[in-house]
């Protein structure tokens, strides 16, 4: 899910720079440079996605694995962020 959310504040990032976005998959980075204003849900589920995203790109990487609910709560934040982003397009 975090390649969409990146893939969606990057498309935010050309619309309001009117410029490509930067090679990079840090989230922060990239909302702070888009001028979006997000909710504190999302600021603090950013770090997480970022996260998790090493996990697929880098095998050897192994992050704290956390419990089931949690795991659904990033899911689901991470459904509402995406719906969310799609909607500043």
């Amino acid at each position: 899910m975090s390649s969409c959310d990146r893939k969606n504040i990057k498309s935010n990032f050309v619309k309001h720079n009117k410029t490509a976005a930067p090679k990079t998959h840090d989230l922060i980075y990239l909302t702070e440079h888009s001028e979006l204003e997000l909710e504190e849900k999302y600021l603090e589920l950013s770090p997480v996605l970022m996260k998790y995203q090493l996990e697929g790109r880098y095998p050897d990487y192994s992050p704290f694995i956390p419990s089931k609910e949690k795991i659904n709560d990033y899911l689901s934040k991470t459904k509402d962020l995406l719906l969310w982003l799609t909607q500043k397009l």
